[in-house]
């Protein structure tokens, strides 16, 4: 590895990349991150100073004790200052609880965790990232109101994941934070029909004002949520996804949603058990680039054998998703279940046909890659080493309908639909007489069957592949440190550019005599 590091921006503090010596930038592990934090302040005083910073620059809890122990540390370290930018707390960015950590344990209480994280919220006035994937209860008020109040100027990111009857609490919680720009609400179970009112309150049909909100994700049970956010004003909306999740009962009014909101969307993402219109969502939404729905909605059939998805060609879209194809390709739990249940496999697999028939460059003009994004399909595929019967002859139906028309059909990780990843098998030949003049030279070759029965997939490959290794990632750009250590480094090449090797050699001390030359 070469010692070249990028650190991510203040979105993603907690990320960053290293690269390989084969130049090629990788993503490195938290585990990775933390132990090069350590090695940082264990070098030397100024360095530890340094590397403190990027030691808390991301709090992530997977334990409720934690609080209190990081509490504790942030009150020490605050109480020996004389500024609060000399604070452990004062260089954090992002605060993540995670979903996993271990229940409550021993004398930790849920009061206990509230007065840790108000303190830790509160030593911490440059927060922007705020996670939470677990509901807190009766601390999440609390919480939510120390953010208002200390890092209200900063916070531009959150997550929450509350129960139904919390709802209140979420819409109060937006309305204290003004400033957000992205939010994603996670809505774990569903409010009560005959509690509706009771559960909201005076937050009920309250109009917020969320001026710079450019990014909103809704997951679960998001019907109450959405018929309240119908009159907010969201001006700079641009991004909205929504999931159901597990809830096939949901039915969020996605129209109304999109009549107040839809016209600055650029991003539309759908996965819903009920249909939706999405002739009327496109025609809402006319600035939409990339657009996701669910492939196994039915949808009536035109004559060229085509569902009707559009009611006149959207110029703007380039990238569409698909959610479902759960029966399409022939693999995983899904096929097994259509040998019992054949009608109902029939009916998804048509609508499928004809809906990916009307992915096409009449109805979508300016259309380039189709992306399946289902991660249940796309494990099966990869763990029966791709379709299997039917599935094999939909799915090269498909490929060579999107080859013709030059648009990409491609996974979730814009890798072709077709070529699974394969490890390189590096063949090494030493001829010991014929090849003495070449000692020391490798041939590798790869294995060339990672595809699913077509070779222009290794030429689209090999393209892309050539394109990703001319283009890098631009280096991040250089703070006043970095700025200060790269004079000093410019200083020392410059005195050693022009030192005197003549003066040098003057002055320079003999060794003493060896003893066993003596």
């Amino acid at each position: 590895m070469e010692a070249e590091i990028s650190s991510g921006s203040n979105e993603s503090a907690s990320k960053a990349k290293l690269r390989h010596e084969t130049r090629e930038w990788l993503a490195y592990s938290d585990v990775f991150g933390l132990i090069l934090d350590q090695a940082i302040i264990s070098t030397c005083r100024q360095w530890r100073k340094w590397g403190s910073e990027f030691l808390f620059r991301c709090l992530y809890f997977s334990k409720p004790a934690k609080f209190i122990s990081l509490c504790a540390i942030l009150d020490a370290s605050s109480a020996t200052t004389t500024t609060v930018t000399s604070s452990q707390g004062w260089w954090s960015r992002r605060l993540h609880i995670s979903r996993d950590y271990h229940r409550f344990t021993g004398q930790t209480t849920m009061e206990d965790v509230e007065q840790s994280l108000v303190s830790i919220i509160r030593h911490c006035p440059n927060l922007e990232v705020f996670v939470v994937e677990r509901p807190l209860g009766a601390a999440f008020g609390p919480i939510v109101d120390a953010l208002s109040r200390h890092s209200h100027r900063h916070l531009h990111t959150v997550r929450w994941n509350i129960p139904g009857e919390s709802l209140a609490k979420v819409i109060w919680a937006l309305n204290s934070l003004p400033c957000l720009m992205a939010a994603q609400i996670d809505i774990e179970t569903p409010v009560p029909f005959a509690q509706e009112i009771a559960c909201l309150g005076s937050a009920n049909e309250m109009r917020l004002k969320l001026p710079r909100l450019q990014q909103l994700s809704l997951y679960g049970y998001a019907e109450e949520f959405l018929e309240q956010a119908v009159g907010w004003e969201i001006p700079a909306l641009q991004s909205f996804s929504i999931d159901s999740g597990t809830s096939s009962h949901d039915n969020p009014d996605i129209i109304e949603f999109l009549k107040q909101h839809g016209a600055n969307l650029t991003l539309l993402d759908l996965h819903l058990g009920p249909t939706i219109d999405l002739p009327v969502v496109l025609d809402l939404c006319p600035n939409l680039s990339t657009f996701t729905f669910n492939s196994d909605w039915p949808f009536p059939a035109q004559d060229d054998g085509s569902s009707e998805l559009v009611n006149h060609p959207h110029w703007n879209v380039t990238m569409i998703g698909l959610h479902g194809l759960s029966y399409a390709f022939g693999v995983g739990y899904n096929a097994v279940r259509a040998s019992s249940q054949p009608m109902s496999a029939r009916l998804f697999t048509r609508a499928n046909e004809l809906n990916f028939a009307a992915l096409n460059r009449r109805n979508f003009p300016k259309l380039q890659r189709i992306r399946v994004l289902s991660r249940t399909v796309l494990n099966d595929l990869n763990d029966e080493n791709g379709p299997q019967g039917e599935g094999y002859q939909r799915w090269s139906k498909w490929w060579k309908a999107c080859v013709r028309a030059g648009i990409g059909l491609e996974d979730c990780t814009g890798q072709s639909l077709g070529v699974l990843p394969q490890d390189e098998s590096v063949d090494i030949e030493n001829d010991e007489e014929e090849d003495i003049d070449d000692e020391g030279e490798e041939e590798e070759e790869e294995d060339s069957d990672g595809t699913w029965g077509t070779d222009e997939s290794d030429e689209e490959e090999e393209e892309s592949s050539e394109e990703e290794w001319e283009s890098e990632p631009p280096l991040p750009e250089p703070n006043a440190r970095v700025m200060e250590l790269s004079r000093l480094l410019e200083e020392v090449r410059a005195m050693n550019a022009t030192r005197d090797e003549a003066l040098i050699r003057r002055i320079r001390i003999p060794r003493p005599p060896s003893p066993v030359d003596q």
